[in-house]
């Protein structure tokens, strides 16, 4: 028989023992939604982060696009080239095929800047696509800065698959912001983007006018003789009124490619 004595000291005992398992249960439980909450956070927090990580796409065929630039050749006269932008499943490699084009340096820095533009406007990232340029111009055409913003939109509808106006023709540079630079020839550009076709001009802000000098020969009779210079006279000039052609300001390619893809 067991003395009082014992049962006491076995009743504490178990006493003790179901206290110790009830504060582990207690303990483990804290712990638990310590785990969740820190895990939650760390999700929310990934989630938050990962909001401006580019996506990647993988194209079943290559996407193509066709756009038309305005340039100016060696003599002034505006002139229109053609410009495509295949974008295709590939290692990130950007190619390039150029007939004829002068100031190659000034178009290879405004095909980079409009891959990376392109790339942060569309939230494609090109690190598995291969895009593929291909300008033909005549070999007295002058390139440059001033197909920056058409090389931009062309990418960004070539990587989003989408089509484009034939029907509007964009001049300007375009800087690593996005926004679109000045350019020079306006007016030329603008009357041969008239003539072929084109009913929209987009141009720069503030280049819808523009001031053209035009050559004069002024002569004096000092003293007997015949004195002959060449000055420049400045003239006001409307685009859209000279060029007969609609004229529309754009400051940032988010602005122009409005009028490409709708």
């Amino acid at each position: 028989m067991i003395s009082k004595k014992r049962q006491k000291a076995i009743k504490r005992k178990s006493v003790n023992k179901t206290i110790f398992i009830l504060l582990s249960v207690i303990l483990i439980l804290a712990a638990l939604t310590t785990y969740t909450l820190i895990n939650r956070a760390d999700i929310k927090e990934e989630v938050v982060e990962n909001k401006d990580l580019l996506i990647l796409k993988n194209f079943s065929e290559p996407s193509t696009i066709i756009m038309y630039l305005p340039a100016v050749d060696n003599n002034g006269s505006g002139y229109i080239t053609t410009l495509k932008v295949e974008a295709m499943s590939g290692t990130g490699r950007t190619l390039v095929d150029i007939n004829s084009l002068l100031f190659w340096e000034d178009t290879q820095q405004s095909i980079r800047k409009a891959k990376g533009i392109a790339e942060k406007i569309s939230q494609i990232n090109t690190s598995n696509v291969d895009l593929i340029y291909t300008i033909s111009a005549n070999a007295s055409l002058i390139g440059g800065e001033s197909a920056g913003a058409a090389l931009t939109i062309a990418t960004i509808a070539a990587l989003e698959n989408k089509k484009i106006s034939d029907d509007v023709i964009i001049t300007g540079s375009v800087n690593h912001d996005g926004s679109i630079g000045p350019v020079q020839g306006v007016l030329s550009k603008a009357i041969a983007a008239k003539e072929f076709g084109a009913k929209l001009l987009l141009v720069p802000l503030l280049q819808s006018r523009e001031v053209i000098y035009e050559s004069q020969r002024h002569c004096d009779t000092i003293n007997g003789f015949e004195i002959c210079t060449t000055e420049q006279i400045p003239r006001k000039s409307n685009i859209s009124e000279e060029a007969n052609i609609e004229v529309k300001e754009v400051g940032t390619i988010n602005d122009a490619i409005k009028y490409f893809i709708k």
